[in-house]
């Protein structure tokens, strides 16, 4: 274990950095028309249908609202024992596959590492470096999301560096096997288009969010590198559904949306929550499509996944 523990990075910058501001930022996510529209509810199930969750990562302005439509969920089901968070490498810092295996600070207080479970995944071409995640945000901006829903949360941080696709896949049967017979939570940080047209994110996020529904990791892979998506968080993404191929999920798009949603602009970053889920979970209402323009259509159906 190392010692210390890792201190906010992006706190008064991608969201308010004192604690009682950053609760009620948080709050305004959940209120928000683009989130949920209220607050997690007081009481939860016993029960945990979803096992994955794919969140945004950027400023809590801009995409904290998308990101509440998942936390949304979580809140309502049995709190995760603990929570496997995929980060992006977006500095290229440290080792290529890293864990972090110290506590981690936000305004709302500490949030502690499961170093058990830390211990299982260190293994080629895994390993503990905190370097890698001194700077990098992606998995810090989900901490105080998961520190309002869930009470005193664990995680197991994990960054990962775009790479081959067979080097995912090697990265993703590590955790498989780790994760073995545990329960647990796992989640993927991305945003998806960056810096083009709304419309043009649209179209794109489409092609992605797609392969993502069917748990095809391989068509998502291909998909954002022959179209070139400037999806930031390809690698973690690829890794969950590499993880999770052969559990015979349901993915399901809660919300999809673009900064300039926010404020006027005309080149965007898109945002999306996406939820894996145990087959016999309730049917959602369907979502619009982001493929679509202004007034928007209803998107396609859950999609099922065979184990594969």
């Amino acid at each position: 274990m190392s010692e210390g523990t890792r201190p906010p990075a992006v706190a008064g910058q991608f969201y308010e950095g004192e604690g009682a501001r950053l609760a009620r930022q948080i709050e305004a996510c959940f209120l928000d028309p683009r989130g949920p529209g209220e607050l997690p509810p007081r009481h939860r199930s016993a029960n945990r249908t979803i096992r994955a969750a794919i969140v945004p990562h950027a400023g809590y302005q801009y995409s904290g609202a998308i990101a509440a439509r998942a936390f949304f969920e979580l809140g309502k089901q049995r709190p995760a024992p603990v929570v496997l968070v995929l980060g992006v490498d977006h500095h290229g810092l440290g080792a290529p596959f890293a864990l972090s295996d110290r506590p981690w600070e936000t305004p709302l207080g500490r949030v502690d590492v499961d170093h058990a479970l830390v211990r299982s995944l260190r293994q080629p071409p895994i390993v503990v470096d905190e370097r890698a995640h001194e700077s990098e945000h992606s998995i810090e901006v989900e901490l105080p999301f998961l520190q309002y829903v869930e009470p005193y949360p664990v995680v197991v941080p994990l960054t990962v560096r775009f790479a081959s696709f067979p080097d995912l896949q090697r990265v993703a049967e590590v955790v498989r096997r780790g994760i073995e017979g545990r329960d647990l939570l796992l989640m993927a940080s991305t945003d998806f288009s960056h810096y083009v047209s709304p419309e043009t994110a649209r179209r794109l996020d489409r092609r992605a969010i797609d392969r993502i529904l069917q748990g095809d990791a391989r068509g998502l892979y291909d998909t954002v590198t022959e179209a070139r998506i400037s999806m930031c968080g390809i690698a973690p993404t690829t890794v969950l559904l590499e993880i999770l191929r052969s559990e015979g999920l349901r993915a399901r798009l809660l919300a999809w949306g673009h900064s300039g949603e926010v404020e006027p602009m005309s080149q965007v970053v898109g945002y999306a929550s996406i939820l894996l889920e145990a087959p016999g979970a309730p049917s959602p209402e369907p979502v619009p499509d982001p493929s679509r323009s202004a007034p928007p259509a209803p998107g396609p159906a859950p999609s099922v996944w065979e184990p594969g």
